[in-house]
């Protein structure tokens, strides 16, 4: 059993050596009758690896559709009966040739020395035990049915330390000074090749130990009908309530914060983050196409107040165009813009349907304002795999807008430093950009009682006093910047606000120009100009 991808571990030539030991002590003295179990097993696997890779080794995406160890599949969705569906599939036709080779020496050796019903509790032991231990040191995909015959390995150990007679009396050889060696020398190679998933190798082979106490011989009378295959459902029911608990401890919630931002988003514990290429902060359930989920954050500098609703219509036009190729997958079909809240802020939302590398994959855009910045969380989980709404649903509902750490030092430093005019200006900033305005009117009064010749801090106040929607009181604070920086732009521009919170959008337009003259550069009042013009040109309905 390993990963896709990487060399099997029985390929390795001592381990052949050992196996066809095993083959050789199973013929000696065994019963003729055919180890059908172990044969229906071996036909299978071949049969199912012939339906899965009709034209070559399957990709991942296959050996996840049809049942592979997926981490994220198993904890976040809930599909547990991938724990033993995974023991049955294999990477390729080497992978699949020397495991069933193995699987069925050891297998048959095991079938013919016990009952079938104890046969099959170890089987389905050591199959639970093997994948619940690859989960359990990792959320990779994994494949194969090396863990069963680790089991099995474990169980002849145990039988032939027991064993003084009967068809299991010939594995007493596994109780002799040479089984240590042979089982450490199984694990040690596993250990020791690349890309080998070696907890689920330990987990079949503890397994095996396990299950082998309680395995019975053919020839031993306790144990026998009804009550053997109650002893052996009761083993099995043991080990799926264990394999539970992995999985119940692999199904954790984490909190990833952006301290910076002051965004907090609940994440499954697998999850882990990616680099985009483009410094957001981009998380995905790390499947590489099907049953792929993603999320990706990134906050928006905008420079002025708004409802996100700019951002959404560029989202929506330029990234999600229909038939453009993203990072998630090409656009299918989008949908309008969408009012709506996300951790108790107002919001605007956007749905799409892509063709992603694992099919088709929903996406939701959120847009969330604050102050002069923006926040854009998108979400894409698989259509495949409807269970993960609900997982994205989770994230959704737990997403918290903190304090950024920016206004938490602004808040200690005009604490720290009290009658001081630069702390309380930055601490009014910091809230007004943050979306505080109303609070920001406070700090910006003392600042500018402190320092009334400060013009940066008058515009800072009369900015407050408009984003708070004091109209009057913004433009007193933007007259008395003017009378302190007649040749400011920040001043001037203060005025242009002013007018603009009045509804006078000629008279903006004049002071604007004002401003422009004094410093025809800069392009923010170039821009700003234009939009003016334009609002002016636009006929009203």
């Amino acid at each position: 059993m390993y990963p896709p991808g990487t060399t099997g571990f029985f390929a390795h030539p001592r381990v052949r050596e050992a196996v066809l030991s095993i083959g050789r002590l199973a013929g000696k003295g065994g019963e003729s009758r055919l180890p059908w179990l172990t044969v229906a097993l071996v036909a299978a696997q071949a049969i199912l690896y012939a339906v899965l890779a009709p034209g070559g080794p399957p990709g991942v995406d296959a050996l996840v559709r049809w049942g592979a160890k997926t981490g994220p599949l198993v904890t976040d969705v809930g599909e547990g009966w991938r724990l033993l569906a995974a023991n049955l599939l294999h990477r390729d036709g080497p992978h699949l040739g020397l495991n069933l080779l193995v699987f069925a020496v050891v297998g048959s050796a095991v079938e013919r020395a016990c009952r079938w019903w104890d046969y099959l509790a170890l089987l389905a032991v050591a199959g639970l035990a093997t994948m619940a231990g690859s989960l359990w040191w990792s959320p990779a995909v994994s494949v194969g049915a090396s863990g069963l015959v680790f089991g099995c390995v474990g169980a002849l150990l145990v039988l032939g330390r027991r064993s003084r007679a009967g068809p299991a009396a010939r594995f007493r050889w596994f109780s002799g000074e040479s089984a240590v060696p042979t089982v450490l020398v199984f694990l040690w190679l596993g250990w020791t090749s690349a890309g080998v998933d070696n907890a689920g190798h330990l987990g079949g082979l503890l397994a095996g130990l396990l299950v082998g106490v309680l395995l019975r011989s053919r020839t031993w009378a306790p144990g026998a009908g009804v009550p053997g295959v109650a002893r052996a459902a009761g083993v099995v029911a043991l080990a799926g309530v264990v394999a539970a608990g992995v999985v119940a401890e692999r199904s954790g919630w984490r909190v990833e914060r952006d301290d910076g931002f002051g965004l907090a988003v609940t994440l499954p514990e697998g999850w882990r983050r990616e680099d985009d290429g483009q410094g957001r902060r981009a998380f995905s359930n790390g499947l590489p196409g099907r049953g792929r989920a993603t999320l990706a954050a990134e906050a928006i500098e905008t420079g002025e107040p708004g409802d996100g609703s700019a951002q959404a219509r560029y989202f929506r036009d330029e990234v999600l165009e229909p038939g453009l190729a993203g990072p998630e997958g090409r656009t299918v079909s989008v949908g309008a813009l969408e009012p709506a809240s996300l951790g108790g802020r107002p919001a605007q939302r956007i749905r799409a349907e892509l063709d992603g590398a694992g099919g088709p994959t929903h996406l939701v855009a959120w847009f969330v304002p604050r102050g002069e910045w923006v926040y854009r969380l998108v979400f894409t989980w698989p259509r495949a795999y409807p269970a993960y709404a609900q997982v994205v649903g989770r994230m959704m509902a737990d997403v918290r807008f903190e304090e950024p750490s920016g206004l938490r030092v602004a808040r200690a430093r005009a604490l720290l430093v009290p009658g001081v005019a630069g702390p309380l200006r930055d601490l009014g900033q910091a809230l007004r950009r943050w979306g505080l305005p109303a609070d920001a009117v406070e700090p910006l009064v003392s600042a500018v009682r402190l320092a009334p010749a400060h013009v940066d801090t008058r515009v800072e106040l009369a900015r407050a006093y408009f984003e708070s929607g004091q109209v009057e009181e913004g433009c007193h604070a933007a007259a008395e910047a003017r009378v302190y920086g007649p040749s400011d732009t920040g001043a001037m521009e203060a005025g242009v606000r002013c007018e603009l919170a009045r509804g006078d959008t000629a008279r903006a337009l004049l002071r604007l120009e004002e401003a422009r003259r004094l410093d025809p550069r800069d392009a923010r009042l170039r821009a700003a100009e234009g939009a003016l013009k334009a609002a002016l040109e636009t006929p009203k309905p």
